[in-house]
């Protein structure tokens, strides 16, 4: 019987062992003797005698500026910091800045960063049914309606039922763009904070709870602009693997050329599945000026084996350029051009074309 009653109170202790509360958990625990410790004065030595020599090796460090002295013992918080996390292509952030802020360069050139960081932001607040305060796009500055959320508030391990916990909050996004445009700062700073606990309303929360919440928000925004980075990909190789319509045309300076339609972005990644297909091999490129640098080998099986008049071949082996323009919002010019940069005339632009936008019309090239 004695046994029995020693087995079941150590299954118990055990069971409260394990039932600590949330509250438990992010707390130090352990023994807090060192709080009794007290300083001991440096050792006097009496006139005339040698000072021993001493050791800094274990001396504690000073508090830094602006450190909480009273975070120690049971009031020293255990959980892990608060991390931004730059997934974002071409984002980082700075080692040892205290503020919530994310650093995005330039990698898309379809639209300013600037107006692509604050479109992400609304499509974020939106898709949560977050509204907007106030929006200052000469300011750099949004600043959102408040942030409603139920949380459970754990109660004691006994208890049956946990508590509800309402929190709202407020914040304001600041964009500090760099004078060439191509790199620009996202901080998030919590504005306002209320968490009604039952009867009683929390208005403050300390500087590492604040940082948790600005970090917390900011992570969810990143989180969503790398979504639609995402997204927007995967909906631009179903373009550029589908098949486009090409007619002729001019470009912008009155050269025959082949206008494509769609809108640069497309039809340049397009317009190099067409060159591999037709038997091109690209040697160089600039996208920002729309070249491509080409080489053309020719061979049976290339694009061009029926194209001959006669004896007469249309188009020789050799190095040739192309120069893809925009035509328009959602149209491209293409431009065959010799190795010094002379554009084909227009009777070999016109001979050329059938095959040419027979293969720009072709659904799933690889890419």
């Amino acid at each position: 019987m004695k046994r029995t009653l020693a087995i079941a109170g150590s299954v118990a202790m055990v069971a409260l062992a394990g039932c600590a509360s949330k509250a438990d958990r992010k707390a130090a625990s352990g023994s807090f003797e060192y709080l009794k410790t007290k300083q001991q004065q440096e050792l006097k030595v009496p006139e005339g005698l040698d000072t021993p020599k001493t050791s800094r090796e274990f001396a504690l460090p000073e508090l830094g500026k602006g450190a909480n002295p009273e975070l120690v013992g049971k009031s020293l918080p255990v959980r892990s910091p608060s991390l931004v996390l730059p997934l974002v292509t071409g984002s980082h952030v700075e080692e040892g800045k205290s503020s919530a802020t994310i650093w995005f360069d330039q990698v898309d050139d379809s639209q300013p960063l600037s107006q692509a960081i604050w479109n992400s932001l609304l499509s974020f607040l939106d898709e949560k049914g977050i509204g907007v305060d106030s929006f200052s796009p000469e300011n750099k500055v949004l600043i959102t309606d408040w942030m409603i959320i139920t949380q459970e508030i754990e109660g004691p391990w006994y208890s049956v039922i946990d508590d509800e916990s309402e929190i709202g909050r407020r914040f304001e996004f600041k964009l500090d763009v760099k004078p060439h445009g191509r790199s620009a700062a996202l901080t998030v700073d919590l504005k306002d904070y209320m968490q009604t606990l039952g009867n009683d309303v929390i208005a403050e929360v300390d500087e590492l709870q604040e940082r948790r919440e600005e970090v917390d928000v900011l992570n969810q925004v990143i989180g969503h602009y790398e979504y639609q980075i995402q997204l927007e990909k995967t909906r631009r190789i179903a373009q550029i693997r589908q098949g486009l319509s090409t007619e002729l045309g001019f470009n912008a300076d009155g050269d025959a050329a082949y206008i494509v339609g769609a809108k640069y972005d497309v039809a340049w990644p397009r317009t190099l599945l067409v060159l591999r297909k037709l038997g091109f091999d690209v040697k160089d490129l600039d996208k920002s000026n729309g070249l491509l640098f080409v080489s053309y080998n020719g061979g049976e099986d290339s694009w061009w084996g029926g194209l001959f008049s006669s004896d007469k071949e249309l188009l020789k082996k050799g190095d040739y350029r192309l120069k893809v323009a925009r035509a328009g919002a959602e149209r491209t010019s293409i431009t065959f051009m010799n190795n010094e940069s002379k554009p084909f005339e227009a009777n070999q632009v016109s001979d050329l074309y059938s095959s040419f936008a027979e293969v720009m019309s072709e659904d799933n090239l690889d890419i």
